[in-house]
């Protein structure tokens, strides 16, 4: 392919900010991890306030009645609605020195679908690795009890870099009435693979690493109405920073791996949930 000579220069500059970015290793520092965990707990007491203001378990249930119709009959007709947003703090931006917070939320519809159907196939954490590939490699439950599951998932992205996690999630879920459940599920330890699947195959330094993803919460709501179950998912992660000569280059492409992770997700989830009733309904009929 030939190339022409406007793309080259940016082509050049992308290459070289990537090469940066994938052979420097980057320290998660105390005051980044702090202000992160700041970020959480801002964003927690919203959610807690949603979660208990009756008619606002769903981000659409904010929006006009004719935008909310629309957007529900999008959802219906199989797409997914996915959105960056933003914690603040008293209407002000909580900076992240050194950090990246990356804070997404997706919508998604599983039609003809129960409560019970969506939670057995999220619950299902030693099938994860099949129902979610390629972005789960490995997926085990490490310990369960009530609603409480420890899980480890080894992640896998390849977005012009490649970067593979050993990950252990604590979660927890919360059903307020039988329509309604919400989780939790936070990663207690996130260490990126050096040379994943190879004989020297090893883990770098947890925080010491080419910072991709240092933290990763997701906080979900399950919905079921009579034609189906309402999936909302908020995705809020931290990387290191990006120098800010760079941001303008770097950001949609770093931005764009969660966009692509929570519609693979959603529509993952809906094949899994599809896929789980005709196993049952073919084991009912022997």
């Amino acid at each position: 392919m030939a190339w022409n000579h406007s793309a080259l220069p940016l082509s050049l500059a992308i290459l070289a900010v990537v090469n940066t970015i994938r052979t420097s290793a980057s320290e998660l520092k105390p005051r980044t991890a702090k202000a992160f965990q700041h970020y959480e707990e801002v964003t927690e007491t919203r959610i807690q306030g949603e979660l208990s203001t009756p008619g606002q378990f769903l981000y659409l249930d904010t929006f006009p009645e004719s935008q909310r119709a629309e957007e529900i009959a999008r959802l219906k007709s199989g797409q997914v609605y996915v959105k960056s947003i933003t914690t603040k703090e008293n209407g002000n931006k909580i900076e992240i020195p050194d950090g990246l917070v990356h804070h997404w939320l997706a919508i998604g519809f599983v039609p003809k679908a129960r409560l019970e159907q969506v939670l057995h196939v999220t619950q299902d954490y030693p099938r994860h690795a099949e129902f979610f590939k390629p972005d789960v490699q490995r997926s085990q439950l490490l310990s369960h009890d009530g609603e409480h599951f420890r899980v480890y998932f080894r992640f896998y992205r390849h977005a012009i870099v490649t970067a593979v996690y050993n990950t252990e999630f604590d979660v927890r879920f919360t059903q307020s009435d039988p329509a309604h459940v919400y989780s939790t599920a936070k990663a207690v330890r996130i260490a990126e693979v050096r040379n994943p699947g190879e004989k020297d195959e090893s883990e770098r330094p947890v925080g010491n690493d080419h910072g991709y993803l240092w933290r990763l919460d997701l906080y979900t709501r399950y919905l079921e109405v009579n034609d189906g179950v309402y999936v909302q998912i908020e995705f809020v992660g931290l990387s290191r920073g990006v120098p800010a000569i760079f941001a303008w280059l770097v950001n949609p492409y770093i931005h764009s791996v969660p966009r692509e992770y929570l519609t693979n997700y959603v529509g993952q989830l809906k094949k899994a949930v599809a896929g789980e009733a005709v196993e049952k309904q073919a084991a009912g009929g022997r």
